[in-house]
């Protein structure tokens, strides 16, 4: 592979996009290419180095676009890019839809040729690697996820986007068994009550299969703390062997984990023939950066 500095644009600024500048600085194969926003505004001085555009053309040579979006945008913005032959990550978080969209995105991809790498935050993401390893290791038994408690980065921007709601923040509750609760905090905007966000709320998809509670408080920001966290486990049979027991934990600041795959995501992206791969589809080496053989010297 070319030693030439990945160029990434970084396709919204929110708490991922912020983060995934922090990445991109710390990497030693990748520059921040620019920041793409709905509209240019007065940002940080630390973000006032970067050609910030409204139109993602305007930066010149882009490698990867880099969408730190609402899930519910990226399918448009994702089939957008790749049509004019440019490479994506994104951090799509709605499990059910993957599938889905990976066939999308992948016809795009191979029509233009270039490459897409979607749902690769840390769950779906990484966690998905873990749990395809685990799955690998005992071909029979069951896993279980538990994720929390922490805030639910796709989930509290879901409960925002409902009408009447001002702000809002979403904790997930492990309960066990890959069963949560799901604690939403909200700030209602003038002229609606809880009773009917309440109800927009729980039949919203993010929320309609989990235990969902909403409370109305004067301020979600005094209660925002992005950390957050998983337990995995999985019991089962190893050939004929019973009884083999796997874990894996972590506790982590939630955007600036997101963000970090997605850079490393993009790097892989640059490795990939055209189409569209979920985490788990990409070789993890090719996840970081330099020579494969130097790593294989380190790792294996």
């Amino acid at each position: 592979m070319s030693k030439q500095q990945i160029r990434i644009a970084v396709v919204g600024l929110g708490n991922i996009g912020r983060y995934a500048i922090e990445a991109i600085e710390n990497a030693p194969d990748c520059t921040v290419a620019g920041i793409v926003r709905r509209q240019v505004t007065e940002l940080p001085a630390r973000y006032c180095v970067y050609k910030q555009v409204t139109e993602l053309a305007e930066l010149g040579q882009v490698d990867v676009a880099l969408l730190s979006q609402p899930s519910r945008l990226i399918p448009e913005v994702a089939a957008g890019l790749l049509s004019r032959g440019i490479r994506t990550v994104d951090s799509f978080d709605i499990h059910s839809e993957i599938p889905d969209l990976r066939k999308r995105l992948n016809a795009v991809a191979q029509s233009h040729g270039t490459a897409a790498i979607l749902a690769a935050g840390w769950d779906p993401g990484s966690d998905s690697v873990v749990r395809t390893l685990m799955q690998a290791m005992l071909p029979q038994g069951i896993t279980y996820t538990d994720f929390g408690p922490g805030m639910s980065m796709g989930h509290s921007v879901a409960a925002q986007a409902i009408e009447g709601v001002e702000k809002a923040l979403s904790i997930t509750i492990p309960l066990g068994t890959s069963v949560h609760r799901r604690m939403v905090y909200v700030e209602l905007s003038e002229g609606y009550s809880k009773e009917e966000v309440e109800t927009k709320i729980k039949s919203d998809d993010y929320f309609a299969h989990d235990e969902t509670h909403v409370i109305v408080v004067e301020s979600v920001d005094a209660l925002k703390d992005v950390g957050h966290g998983v337990h995995m486990s999985r019991k089962g049979v190893s050939g004929c062997t019973h009884n083999q027991q796997l874990t894996f934990d972590m506790r982590i600041n939630n955007p600036a984990l997101t963000a970090q795959i997605l850079v490393a995501s993009a790097r892989a992206a640059m490795r990939m023939a055209p189409g569209a791969y979920t985490l788990p589809e990409v070789a993890p080496i090719d996840l970081l950066p330099g020579e494969r053989d130097q790593w294989i010297g380190l790792l294996v």
